[in-house]
């Protein structure tokens, strides 16, 4: 059980947390021994809270002590890489319980709960530079060790890699590498490294750094290189609070291949993202490079749509290309085309990174969370995801006819996927989606259909987002005796008596259940997402404490139902399922209603 850990924000799976000190320490976060002497390079930068109680070889190791005051490493052996589990197991000193904030050292092989707070990876210097089995490495320890402990990677960070390093789960640094690579003089930097004597200048305005070039030496070096470790974790911290880490890792990483490898073999462990992604959040994302769309929201919205959305409408589809503005339907083009389409269509916008966002969509997480570098031309891997989306999108929904409303880049898409479904496409661009000529002919071409009203819109748009929220079918399961009251974007659903049911949340474009919708959710043939609480009536928030059970698939800024011996009760996640059953510490989630019961 730990004590003295505790995570308050996520960002897939890095993490801003507070090793619980008497001086509580903000994580990710630069640490030192708690005896280093006060000349050393990072003192006064890193936080000296480490205290080791050695490595018992010799004998075994006397009974370990420890304060509030610092993270004790209780005792431990090393062993040289290669050497088999089972003699590490022989050989390894049993870990005591502690009644104090403690670490225990561990391999990727041999990584499990040992109840401590932090845990501190061996030989981490061996798998940094080698993307395959860092996040091999990383990834095996923390499915291992409890959600609610740190992880600790001795003698490995720099400016440039610490933040890759916290992207993957690293909670806790030291600066033992950046000092050591000081005294070779080597003069570190977020984007690299130079060499000392080949600086005229020196690029940085740190306190070390605050003197003539002549009269800076490898020790002044030293204290630079902590001094920019440390800043790059102030970096990361920022990020971390806007939700943002991911669209700074994209572009800083690339400064070194092997960071560059890491983030993108961390893409293929969907798994170990998906599950610590947040499925909703108002920060933006950033779509500047290609490798924007193996992001997990990217990869879970393309999913939701073409395997749980379901088209209501009897209408052609119209597809169009996506605005710089967000929602679309605020931008000046897709108001162009609404005159032009008349409600005779139904309208669905392509757009890299996202692939297709159905008009009832807009509003839904990522879809108005985006921005992208528009070029004009598309490159080989956008062409090919977003025509993957667009055929599954088509295999999976029901159209009489469908009009390409696109631009002559958007073409070789909508060829790709006419030749793979073997169906064909009706054209109505000359020259550009907006000039007179274009929008004529989509009218034109739409002027035998018969327009859908706003209740059919309206239904269809709340049927659309519980089908991408909750699950295939949920739309028709959760309403069926719909009404709407409100207008859009915050669309309020009610039953046929009258009682509200659920609320369209503007920022997120996601539902938001009142106690009678929770119920409706529990009671029909919805996937629902259940939270079993301990006997007490939750107020606020429900600690991780209080929790006895969680789905899976919860995710945070998941709706989720709460239902204990006193209380039934509706809110959002603030940990996934398997975090909210396995941690002893932390909100983990945020109440909206609660009815206590008899």
């Amino acid at each position: 059980m730990t004590d003295h850990f505790e995570v308050h924000e996520r960002d897939g799976a890095a993490r801003l947390a507070e090793v619980r000190l008497d001086s509580p320490v903000t994580t990710p976060a630069l640490v030192t021994d708690a005896d280093r002497d006060d000349d050393a390079p990072e003192a006064g930068v890193a936080h000296p809270v480490l205290s080791e109680e050695g490595s018992g070889w010799a004998t075994e190791p006397d009974a370990p002590t420890g304060d509030d005051s610092r993270l004790t490493v209780l005792p431990a052996r090393g062993f040289p890489a290669g050497t088999p589990d089972e003699v590490q197991e022989a050989f390894a000193p049993e870990v005591p319980d502690a009644d104090f904030p403690s670490a225990a050292v561990i391999s990727a092989d041999t990584a499990e709960d040992l109840g401590t707070d932090a845990y501190v990876l061996s030989g981490a210097p061996g798998i940094v530079g080698h993307a395959e089995q860092f996040v091999d490495s990383i990834v095996r320890v923390r499915e291992a060790i409890p959600y609610d402990a740190a992880l600790y990677l001795p003698g490995v960070a720099t400016p440039a890699n610490v933040a890759t390093l916290v992207y993957a789960g690293v909670d806790l640094v030291d600066a033992d590498r950046a000092v050591v690579r000081g005294t070779q003089g080597r003069y570190l930097t977020v984007d690299g490294h130079q060499f000392l004597e080949d600086l005229d200048e020196l690029p940085c305005a740190c306190p070390a750094c605050q003197q003539p070039r002549e009269a800076f030496d490898r020790e002044d070096c030293a204290r630079h290189n902590v001094n920019a470790l440390a800043a790059a974790l102030k970096t990361v911290r920022r990020r971390i609070r806007d939700g943002r880490l991911r669209d700074y890792i994209e572009g800083q990483a690339r400064h070194e291949q092997w960071l560059t490898a890491v983030f993108r073999r961390l893409d293929q462990q969907y798994g170990y993202l998906e599950e610590r992604t947040p499925v909703l959040r108002q920060a933006e994302i950033t779509a500047a490079t290609e490798d924007t769309i193996r992001r997990v929201e990217i990869q879970r919205f393309a999913e939701r749509v073409t395997s749980r959305y379901r088209n209501r409408f009897d209408n052609p589809l119209v597809l169009v290309p996506c605005s710089a503005r967000k929602p679309y339907g605020d931008s000046q083009s897709h108001g162009q085309y609404h005159d032009a389409v008349q409600w005779r269509a139904h309208k669905v916008s392509m757009t890299s990174p996202i692939g297709v966002v159905p008009q009832e969509l807009e509003l839904t997480y990522p879809a108005q969370h985006y921005d992208s570098v528009v070029t004009g031309r598309w490159s080989a891997n956008e062409i090919e995801f977003v025509a993957d989306v667009l055929e599954r999108y088509l295999e999976n929904t029901d159209y009489p006819r469908v009009i390409a409303h696109v631009p002559e880049d958007y073409r070789p898409i909508c060829e790709r996927v006419e030749q793979s479904l073997g169906t064909e496409f009706t054209y109505t661009v000359e020259d550009h989606p907006t000039t007179t000529d274009s929008l004529g002919n989509l009218a034109s071409e739409l002027s035998g259909e018969l327009k859908y009203g706003k209740r059919e819109r309206q239904h269809n748009t709340i049927r659309a987002i519980a089908d991408y929220q909750f699950g295939a079918g949920a739309g028709d399961d959760l309403f069926d005796d719909l009404r709407i009251r409100g207008s859009h974007p915050g669309l309020q659903a009610h039953d046929g008596d009258g009682e509200q049911l659920a609320v369209v949340v503007r920022p997120y474009g996601t539902l938001a259940f009142t106690l009678a919708g929770a119920r409706r959710w529990v009671e029909s043939d919805a996937p629902t997402k259940r939270v079993e609480i301990d006997d007490f009536v939750p107020h606020g928030s429900v600690l991780a404490p209080g929790i006895v059970d969680a789905d899976e698939s919860i995710r945070v800024g998941d709706e989720v139902v709460f239902e204990g011996p006193s209380a039934f009760a509706v809110g959002r996640a603030e940990m996934s399922g398997p975090e909210m059953a396995r941690s002893t510490r932390g909100i983990a989630a945020h109440v909206r209603h609660v009815e206590e019961l008899d």
